[in-house]
C-alpha cells in the first residue's frame, strides 16, 4: 500500500531528501500514521520519525534546511531529538531494540533495525511505518497486520502480550486509554496479560500514570477506560478510593446502589457537556466519601453521613499520592465534591431565595460548574423522575440568575466595612467587629435586608446597640 497522500506536508520531502543525501533510511511511524488512517483531526501535529542510524544527527541536518533554523532539543539519555516547526512537533529517534531489567522501568537500549523498532512498539496499530526515502516514498510497512486491526478496531501487541507489558508496564494503561479514546477492543489475550502483570505496574512513575488517566477522562466516554481498569485490577492500584465504591450490600432486605457504576455514569454524563478536565475529575471523585461513611441504621436504612466533607478531604490525599497539583485545581475539585449535594437538596425542595443566595455565596464563580455536576449526577432510569429532576434543576438555575441580578451575592463583599464599624462605634480591632460583620452577612443571605449600604448600615447600628455599643458617628 502506498500512502503518499498522507505526506502532503513539505516537511516529509525535506526529511526524505536529507535521508537520501546522508544514505540512511527513515520513516514516519506510530501515531501520525494511525491517526491519518483513522481520519482523526490531530494526525498532522505530532510526528515521530525513526531512522536506521542516529536520530539526533538527522534532526540536526533537517533543522539546518528549515526556514529560521529552528532549535533542536536533544535528549541524549534517550537518543532522541525534537524540532518544533510551524505548529508541528517532530521527534527523531534511531531505530532501536530494548530490553528491561525486572525491577526497572528504564530500558537497556541498543541500535537496531526497523523490524527491531516495530517489535518494541506497544500495539500493531502503532507499528505502522511509511517510508520517506525516494526509492519507496510513501510505501507502508506493516509487519503485524496493523491495518487489519485498525479495520477490526482491535488492540493487539506486536509480541506476546506479557512480554510487551512486562517490558514497559505503562503500556497496560495505554491499551486501556486507546480503548477509551478510539473505542477499540483489547484482545482477550492482552486483557489476561494486563491482569497477570498488574503488580509490575507499581514501578511506573505517578506522573506518567496521571497523564494516561487525564487522557481517559478527556475521552468521549471515560467509563470504557475505568471499567477496563476495574476488570484488570489496575484500578485497585491506581485509584483504590474509586474501587472501594464497587459492590452492593444488603441488610434486613435493604440495599444501596452500586456507587462505582453510578460514578462512571456521572462521568460519562458530564463528558457530554464540558471539556473541563478538573470538573470531570470532580465527577469521578464526587462520591468517594461514601465508602468510608457507609452505615446501616435500623429504621432508617443505609446512610452516608457527611460523605461530601469526608470526600473533599480524601481529594487532597489522592492528589498528593498521585503527585498531582495541590493548587487551585485541587481546591476546585475539593469544593465541587464538598458541595456536590447542595443543589440536589434544593431541587428536591421548594426553592427559596434564601437557599439560593447561600448556594451562590458558597460556590462563588463555580456555581455554574456545580450545577453542571449535579445535573450529570442524575442517573435514574425512570424517565418520569429524570424529567422532573432536570426540570427542578432548571428552576434552580433560573432562580440563581434572578437572585444574582437582584442581590449580587457572587463574590460577596460586605456593604459595610470593618473600618466603618470601628468609626461608627469608636472601636479598636475587636471580636465585636467580626460579630457585626457576620450578622450583616447572615441578614443579607436570609433576605432580612437587601445587599446595599444604607440598609446594612441601619442594621449594623441596631446590632451594635444590642451588643452594648454606642454609636458616636452617624
Amino acid at each position: 500500500m502506498n500512502l503518499k497522500k498522507a505526506l502532503n506536508h513539505d516537511i516529509f520531502q525535506i526529511i526524505g531528501t536529507i535521508a537520501d543525501d546522508t544514505k540512511v533510511n527513515c520513516y514516519v511511524i506510530g501515531g501520525f500514521v494511525r491517526d491519518f488512517l483513522l481520519n482523526r483531526g490531530n494526525a498532522a501535529k505530532d510526528i515521530d520519525i525513526v531512522t536506521i542510524g542516529s536520530g539526533i544527527e538527522l534532526a540536526q541536518a533537517v533543522a539546518k534546511k528549515l526556514k529560521g533554523n529552528p532549535d533542536v532539543t536533544i535528549f541524549k539519555n534517550f537518543g532522541t531529538a525534537m524540532i518544533k516547526y510551524n505548529g508541528l512537533e517532530l521527534e527523531f529517534v534511531g531505530a532501536r531494540k530494548e530490553s528491561y531489567q525486572r525491577e526497572s522501568r528504564k530500558p537497556i537500549v541498543e541500535n537496531g533495525t526497523l523490524e527491531d523498532d516495530q517489535n518494541r512498539r506497544d500495539f500493531t496499530i502503532n507499528a505502522l511505518a511509511i517510508s520517506l526515502n525516494s526509492k519507496n516514498y510513501g510505501t507502508l510497512l506493516d509487519p503485524f497486520n496493523g491495518i487489519q486491526d485498525l479495520n477490526k478496531k482491535v488492540l493487539r501487541t506486536p509480541l506476546e502480550p506479557s512480554i510487551t507489558y512486562s517490558d514497559d508496564p505503562l503500556r497496560m494503561m495505554r491499551a486501556i486509554r486507546f480503548a477509551a479514546q478510539l473505542k477499540f477492543e483489547i484482545t482477550s489475550e492482552s486483557l489476561d496479560a494486563i491482569t497477570q502483570n498488574k503488580e509490575r505496574f507499581k514501578i511506573i512513575s505517578k506522573e506518567r500514570i496521571v497523564d494516561e488517566i487525564h487522557k481517559i477522562l478527556m475521552s468521549n466516554k471515560p467509563s470504557i477506560g475505568f471499567r477496563l481498569m476495574h476488570e484488570t485490577g489496575l484500578l485497585s492500584i491506581v485509584l483504590p478510593e474509586l474501587k472501594a465504591l464497587q459492590g452492593i450490600e444488603e441488610v434486613e432486605g435493604q440495599k444501596h446502589k452500586d456507587n462505582f457504576w453510578h460514578t462512571l455514569e456521572v462521568v460519562d454524563n458530564i463528558s457530554k457537556t464540558t471539556n473541563n478536565l478538573w470538573l470531570r475529575w470532580a465527577a469521578l471523585l464526587h462520591d468517594i466519601g461514601k465508602a468510608p461513611t457507609k452505615r446501616f441504621v435500623k429504621k432508617i436504612g443505609w446512610t452516608f453521613h457527611a460523605h461530601e466533607f469526608v470526600g473533599s478531604k480524601m481529594v487532597y490525599k489522592l492528589f498528593k499520592r498521585l503527585k498531582m497539583p495541590l493548587n487551585d485545581k485541587m481546591k476546585f475539585v475539593q469544593k465541587m465534591v464538598f458541595m456536590s449535594s447542595r443543589p440536589i437538596i434544593l431541587a428536591e425542595e421548594h426553592v427559596t431565595d434564601s437557599a439560593v443566595r447561600r448556594l451562590v455565596f458558597d460556590a462563588g464563580d463555580y456555581v455554574d460548574d456545580l450545577m453542571t455536576l449535579c445535573e450529570a449526577d442524575i442517573t435514574t432510569k425512570n424517565p418520569g423522575k429524570q424529567k422532573r429532576y432536570l426540570k427542578n434543576f432548571q428552576l434552580v438555575r433560573q432562580k440563581i440568575v434572578e437572585v444574582e441580578e437582584r442581590d449580587r451575592i457572587r463574590n460577596f463583599q460586605p456593604p459595610v466595612s470593618g473600618e466603618e464599624i470601628m468609626k461608627t462605634f469608636d472601636l479598636k480591632p475587636s471580636k465585636e467587629i467580626g460579630i457585626i460583620k457576620e450578622a450583616i452577612k447572615e441578614a443579607i443571605l436570609s433576605g432580612e435586608i437587601p445587599n446595599e449600604h444604607d440598609s446594612a448600615f441601619v442594621f449594623m447600628v441596631e446590632k451594635g446597640k444590642k451588643l452594648g455599643l454606642k454609636p458616636i458617628a452617624i
